[in-house]
């Protein structure tokens, strides 16, 4: 089916304004198709022609105005309309497949209990096959959504229930203007938790088979919530705008989260149900936080077209980072960004399919779809961090403001943007900020030279940025340079790398004739987006140093540096391996634990011949070990450096005995988690095959326990296992 492009909708956005959508859906049909009516209002200029798209199973009935149009007229998922009036009624009937890809309205069997479960996915271009519509960003109206369900079932949308007149018919008040990619609905036996704050009324659902892990992560997951509502409403004048904050936990979810105004959806495996380190409870904290701040950024104000996604993605990654850091216990999240994200996004971002934050253009709407990536989230919110630190806090929280009053429930584009943040900050040249930042892609290497004298003084430090030949851009950085002394003495000294002035090359004068720091750190409070590389006497101290330092987020950078320098071949990795044996015992962070672990073990696998990644693994199985014996009994720590151990590990009669409760540390529950993290490692040593994995299947029949036994066969070590995992990925279901 063609994609829709910007050509056709600007061309389309020009032609028509729709007034309103009404759907009423029917889910009481069977389990493979439901049935969907809905009339469009909309104005258009006289005379015009254009379609609007549908997806269906069968298209029974198609009326625009007065006329009863043919069904068959249908090509593709586009249907044309022609001779519009000035003010114009379309109606569309149809049959819609349900789904079980997470695209259109998606249908779940629980395996746990078999009840049913529905939910409505409408992103990227997905509402065609729920209703018919005008499928772009920037064609916003109010939809109004009448639903029939089985009696007993429970169903919720993105506005609130106006009345629910006979059993299984549900009213909805109608929304404010949506983008159509924004409409939702859950339906099904639906476990409910409902609670309220500061005016605002909270809904939780899971499905029924995960009711009391919901409700043992109830507290945790609604007072993240409530401290994220309550930050947000500080920093923005406009206060969440689209009535009931709902959170729904949905199975076999694609996305991680996804931002539908009223009604936000979060893949279920985010309501625990074994023991979790406090890494993946930040992870929630931070996805909570991300979602909500879509509700100003791309729900509130939307993007006009796909090339503005990095207005929806970047600034909720940025937003949701420091939402968390700022308002929960989770104060840590930078560090997580430092590190874990940034990787992300470094990755990405040197690929041959690197594209800039804010693309020039988009083709079309599956274009739009490839731009989900490291890119648009981690080093868009990277970017932003450095424009907060060169822009300054309070113009641009200005600036946002602005925005949000001048486009409240409308579109907006990038230069919308700059222009509400200039207002903000006047003498600063955000378009010229923005042609290097955003508009430009692949990332600069901030290297640090030094040199020393006899009496142990610098001479010279400079910080020289480059670029990769393919995209020779340099940029403004605002920096953090730290100078970490034997002592345990810090002194952070803010600069400005300025290329237009010096280069590419800022000698830092001010630190001629001070003291030699053992370790010297560019970018230390992780401003900006860039790697990093130490000068050699600092990469001598890091082994020594690292353990000692007291910053988290300093730890995260060098970490990250250190893991980028072995990924480029500039570090070996069996140095690595020797700074994760010499460094990683004495790390406090779980979340930088898990991280180098898991950054690692891909340059292991990947770099190091058989023999030398045999010991590698083994030293790391054997740090992990003895940092789990360390750890606190029952913690995250230990929970975490077991993983690792797992993950690196060899001895088969251990994890056997894990398996079986023999010699099991004290304080390690050995739940169904780490029971199918075990039996992956055993499966991939060749120790346990597929009546194993049965077994375990058999004794875990959730839809959870059913994905890992999938990846344990997967791992099998023989052709006919590869084989089967490669039909399961590749056929069309």
């Amino acid at each position: 089916m063609p994609s829709l492009t910007r050509v056709e909708a600007t061309a389309r956005g020009e032609l028509i304004t729709v007034t309103s959508y009404q759907v009423d859906l029917d889910l009481t049909g069977g389990a493979e198709r439901f049935r969907s009516r809905v009339t469009i209002r909309f104005r258009a200029t006289p005379g015009a022609e254009t379609f609007v798209e549908v997806k269906p199973a069968t298209l029974l009935a198609v009326r625009l105005d007065d006329d009863d149009l043919d069904p068959g007229a249908l090509v593709d998922n586009r249907y044309p309309l022609t001779g519009l009036r000035a003010e114009n009624t379309l109606v569309v009937e149809a049959e819609m497949a349900y789904s079980n890809t997470g695209e259109g309205m998606h249908r779940f069997v629980d395996p746990a209990d078999g009840e049913t479960y529905l939910y409505a996915m409408s992103f990227l271009d997905e509402v065609q096959r729920i209703f018919a519509a005008f499928d772009q960003p920037d064609l916003k109206a109010p939809v109004t959504l009448t639903v029939t369900a089985p009696p007993g079932w429970t169903v919720a949308a993105n506005a609130d229930v106006a009345a629910t007149p006979a059993p299984g018919r549900w009213e909805f008040a109608p929304t404010v203007p949506l983008p159509t990619y924004l409409f939702t609905l859950v339906a099904g036996p639906w476990h409910v938790r409902r609670d309220s704050h500061d005016g605002i009324p909270l809904a939780v659902y899971c499905r029924r088979s995960l009711a009391p892990y919901l409700d043992a992560e109830l507290a945790e997951i609604l007072t993240v919530t409530r401290q994220c509502l309550d930050r947000f409403h500080q920093l923005f004048a406009e206060r969440y705008p689209f009535g009931t904050y709902g959170q729904a936990f949905l199975p076999e979810f694609n996305l991680g989260a996804m931002e539908n105004p009223g009604l936000v959806g979060l893949r279920d495996d985010y309501v625990f149900r074994s023991a979790v380190t406090d890494a993946e409870r930040e992870r929630r904290a931070t996805t909570i936080a991300h979602e909500m701040a879509h509700m100003w950024f791309g729900d509130l104000v939307t993007m006009r077209w796909w090339d503005d996604l990095w207005l929806n993605e970047s600034f909720a990654e940025y937003l949701g980072t420091r939402v968390t850091a700022e308002a929960t216990r989770f104060d840590r999240a930078w560090t997580t960004f430092a590190l874990r994200r940034k990787a992300w996004g470094y990755a990405a971002d040197q690929r041959p399919s690197t594209h800039p934050v804010a693309p020039e253009e988009v083709v079309d709407a599956a274009e739009g779809l490839l731009n989900f990536d490291g890119i648009s989230y981690a080093k868009g919110a990277a970017v932003l961090r450095q424009l907060v630190a060169w822009l300054g806090d309070e113009a641009f929280l200005a600036g946002l403001n602005a925005h949000f009053a001048a486009h409240r429930f409308g579109n907006a584009t990038l230069a919308d943007l700059l222009d509400s943040l200039a207002a903000a900050a006047p003498g600063r040249d955000l378009r010229g900020w923005a042609a290097r930042w955003l508009r430009q892609a692949q990332v600069n290497t901030l290297r640090a030279e030094v040199a020393v004298a006899a009496d142990g003084r610098y001479t010279e430090v400079a910080i020289v940025q480059s670029a990769p030949a393919s995209h020779p851009v340099l940029r403004p950085h605002r920096v953090g340079v730290g100078r970490y002394h034997a002592d345990g003495t810090v002194t952070r000294d803010e600069v400005d790398l300025d290329p237009d002035v010096d280069g590419g090359r800022t000698v830092l004068t001010g630190l001629a004739g001070q003291p030699a720091a053992r370790l010297l750190l560019p970018n230390d409070g992780d401003l900006t987006f860039a790697k990093v590389r130490l000068d050699p006497a600092s990469v001598d101290a890091l082994p020594l140093l690292l353990p000692d330092l007291a910053d988290p987020l300093a730890r995260a950078v060098l970490w990250g540096a250190a893991l980028d320098a072995a990924t480029d071949g500039e570090l070996p990795v069996t140095a690595l391996v020797t700074l994760i044996e010499t460094a990683l015992p004495a790390e406090t962070e779980v979340v930088l634990v898990e991280d180098v672990l898991s950054l690692s073990r891909s340059l292991i696998d990947r770099y190091l011949e058989p023999a030398a990644r045999a010991t590698a693994l083994e030293v790391v199985a054997r740090t992990c070990a003895r940092m789990a014996s360390a750890a606190s009994p029952g913690g995250s720590m230990q929970l975490a450096t077991v993983r690792g151990a797992v993950a690196a590990g060899t001895d088969v009669d251990l994890l056997v005995g894990w398996l079986a409760g023999r010699d099991v540390p004290a304080g390690l529950a050995v739940d169904a988690e780490l029971r199918w993290r075990v039996l992956r490692r055993l499966v991939v040593l060749g120790a346990a095959g597929a009546a194993v994995i049965d077994a375990e299947a058999a004794a875990d029949p959730s839809a959870t326990g059913a994905e890992r036994a999938a990846r344990c066969r997967a791992a099998l070590p023989d052709l006919a296992a590869k084989e089967a995992a490669w039909e399961i990925v590749v056929r069309d279901t």
